[in-house]
């Protein structure tokens, strides 16, 4: 059983709290995802295929590490203070944010030190995200037991990401590219170190503003046993769905990581980059009110499924019309955006919600743990976008180097690239979410219900 501790009701300030938390890690994690294999194969010369090596390595190797640092809250206590999660974040945080620095350095390095530089580079900044942002989190359920205060932090949690990636990354291509699309090398270390900073200070604020209202109550005699933990997430079916639709959402990364190339490559205009992330903020706005009263109208499951569906279709478009004009591109971006709105705010309720089922019918809460194992399927779908991103580049013929003029055939490929991989992307959330996960709102309903009363 768990103890709530009164300190103050829960509020706005979670809520402000929970979105800066997720920034900071989004400063640095959502640059290196979109911006740093574009600096090695255009600044460093590096080849994709390699980099495709790379991101497949050591993504499949956080992956499996996930799990295991999910776990460090619930095997040991750090500090003094009686919180589980928010010593964990402080911990990694400093050096999260010096690895952002050091993925963009413009080091003087050739052949093999040039590889192990990068490969160590990225191997830092991947350990260290995971060590801040699973504590991070995993204090969703801890925080409040109220599932509408849960369905609040994940909006509130999606806000901050989507605030970094439709906000402060819509400048990257103003300011790292010239007017003739052009890189400019050292301006991606002027971001970088800038972003490392409002990192640092972001966790900062997040755990002056956050509570964690909710302590575990361990029997004197009981200790951590993970194989326990796993026997359980075997058996916890909607969080198996949620995972399976968790790596397609986190599949479409790997889209998104070849938009600076069909900008600069296909359409020959980055400004177009900055004009489509700014047209995303409308789009937020609307659905930062709308998105919670539908999802308590049709549940959670059934406002993300038709959403799906709706991205799926524009994907689709976008892909047999093969658009040459760039505004008409764009704006289809942001429409088939919009239909992932909706997961992207509910999905960290919808994880609360597997995490309390864990607890209703196996009778097990490790919250730090299962939360761990939930990441291993963010982190594969993560392994699959990066790797895959980089292979195809490779695979269409694309020519590492700034310098380096595209062929025609390369071009095309990257225009199917990037529009092909969010149809797979859907398909793979509609499977997980429409034939695996079965929280639907009566039994979540029931689920809270009887939890409230043991």
């Amino acid at each position: 059983m768990n103890q709530i501790t009164e300190i103050r009701p829960f509020g706005i300030r979670d809520e402000v709290g929970y979105t800066l938390g997720d920034m900071s890690g989004s400063f640095v994690n959502l640059y290196i995802e979109g911006y740093f294999l574009t600096f090695c194969t255009y600044v460093l010369g590096i080849n994709p295929q390699w980099m495709a090596g790379l991101f497949f390595i050591a993504r499949l190797l956080d992956a499996f590490l996930g799990p295991v640092i999910g776990s460090f809250p619930d095997r040991w206590h750090l500090g003094k203070s009686q919180n589980k999660f928010l010593p964990w974040v402080r911990l990694f945080s400093v050096p999260l944010a010096i690895s952002g620095i050091l993925c963009f350095m413009q080091v003087p390095f050739q052949g093999n030190v040039l590889h192990l530089w990068t490969a160590g580079c990225y191997l830092l900044y991947s350990i260290c995200y995971s060590g801040a942002s699973i504590p991070y989190g995993a204090m969703v359920n801890v925080i409040s037991p109220n599932p509408a205060d849960r369905s609040r932090l994940s909006r509130a949690r999606s806000i901050g990401g989507t605030l970094v990636s439709f906000g402060a990354l819509s400048l990257v291509p103003v300011f790292c590219f010239d007017a003739d699309s052009n890189l400019l090398p050292g301006r991606f270390t002027v971001i970088a170190v800038l972003f490392s900073i409002l990192c640092f200070l972001g966790y900062e604020l997040f755990r002056f503003l956050s509570v964690e209202r909710i302590q575990e109550k361990k029997k004197s005699n009981e200790t951590f046993n993970f194989k326990s933990v796993l026997k359980a997430a075997v058996k916890n079916r909607p969080l198996i769905g949620l995972m399976i639709a968790t790596i397609g959402c986190m599949m479409a990364l790997s889209g998104i990581q070849l938009s600076s190339y069909i900008y600069k490559e296909y359409y020959h205009n980055t400004s177009a980059m900055t004009v489509g992330s700014l047209l995303n903020f409308p789009v937020l706005l609307i659905c930062f009110p709308l998105v919670p009263r539908l999802g308590r109208r049709l549940g959670k499951r059934r406002l993300v499924l038709y959403s799906i569906v709706f991205s799926l279709v524009i994907n689709i478009c976008k892909l047999r019309l093969a658009l040459t004009n760039v505004w008409i591109y764009m704006a289809l971006c942001c429409i088939a955006n919009a239909g992932q709105t909706s997961f992207n705010m509910l999905i960290w309720s919808m994880v609360a919600d597997c995490l309390d089922y864990s607890e209703w019918k196996l009778h097990l809460r490790s919250d730090g743990s299962m939360y761990g194992l939930y990441v291993f399927s963010r982190k594969l779908g993560n392994t699959i976008a990066s790797a895959s991103a980089a292979a195809a580049l490779s695979a269409v013929g694309y020519a590492a180097g700034s310098n380096m003029v595209q062929s025609a055939s390369a071009i095309s490929g990257i225009y199917y690239l990037v529009n092909g991989i969010p149809i797979l992307s859907c398909t793979v959330e509609l499977i997980g979410l429409g034939l695996i996960y079965n929280l639907d709102q009566k039994t979540c309903d029931q689920m809270y219900a009887d939890l409230e009363r043991t």
